[in-house]
């Protein structure tokens, strides 16, 4: 991609999700506030609470020129090792953050004891991303934001990130059309071929499936901005129509 259209990716860390526990809920939320913003998840990662293995993973990411969101292990129990992975990842020493400090203390008062003040250490040089749900700070490293696991907190402080932040890279929202029809997708290659040159601003997509009486049925579409989509899938049914594809009723 271009700079005008960076890849955003999402790792979401917890032993929970890879043991089957939890069930992940953030992906396809993150995916839905990215396309309210004319933005696309290119890839997402699911990793465990393990130190090493994270920091491999984010020293990698940090390489790039992603925006990445990565939700989970940011508290202060043993097993939240996301702050302390980041800060190896970015080569950097973990310090307590003076704002977050702040309002840690005026959030808990004489409650606010060392073991939750470990959760506003954060590798240095790091900006606060505000929590609206419970007022205990994510971070943000560069491209990266940080945030807790629980998604009524991770949602609004993504919202909060992509608006503060990468709000220059946000479009119109995208829009898809899709028509069935009976065919062998393999059949339909050169049609796919033929419309991806002639419009390279959207992208076609083929989905196919095995009729339970036998068969094949492919649900073709076409993703990208509204005008190029209309005109793309016109085209589209052009084609179809010129080249005997019948519409499937399926």
């Amino acid at each position: 991609m271009t700079s005008d259209f960076p890849e955003v990716g999402l790792i979401i860390v917890g032993d929970e999700i890879l043991s089957g526990r939890r069930a992940d809920r953030h992906l396809s939320a993150i995916i839905e506030r990215l396309n309210v913003r004319g933005m696309e998840l290119s890839w997402a990662r699911y990793i465990g609470d393990d130190r090493a293995r994270l920091a491999a993973l984010l020293r990698q990411t940090m390489a790039d020129d992603a925006i990445v969101f990565c939700c989970g292990g940011i508290g202060a129990t043993p097993d939240d090792v996301t702050r302390q992975a980041a800060a190896d990842a970015a080569a950097t020493p973990l310090e307590r953050h003076a704002e977050g400090e702040a309002i840690l203390r005026e959030r808990f008062g004489e409650d606010a004891t060392d073991s939750r003040l470990r959760m506003i250490d954060f590798p240095a040089g790091s900006e606060l991303i505000p929590n609206p749900v419970n007022r205990v700070p994510g971070f943000r490293l560069h491209r990266h934001c940080f945030v807790p696991g629980f998604p009524k907190m991770a949602w609004p402080m993504i919202e909060w990130a992509l608006d503060t932040h990468f709000a220059e890279h946000a479009r119109d929202p995208a829009v898809s059309r899709a028509v069935r029809v009976d065919a062998k997708e393999s059949d339909l290659i050169p049609l796919l071929e033929t419309l991806g040159e002639a419009y390279p601003a959207v992208r076609f997509s083929s989905l196919p499936e095995m009729r339970d009486g036998g068969g094949y049925v492919v649900e073709l579409g076409v993703f990208g901005p509204a005008d190029e989509v209309e005109t793309a899938f016109s085209a589209l049914e052009q084609r179809l129509d010129t080249d005997g594809v019948r519409r499937s009723n399926a």
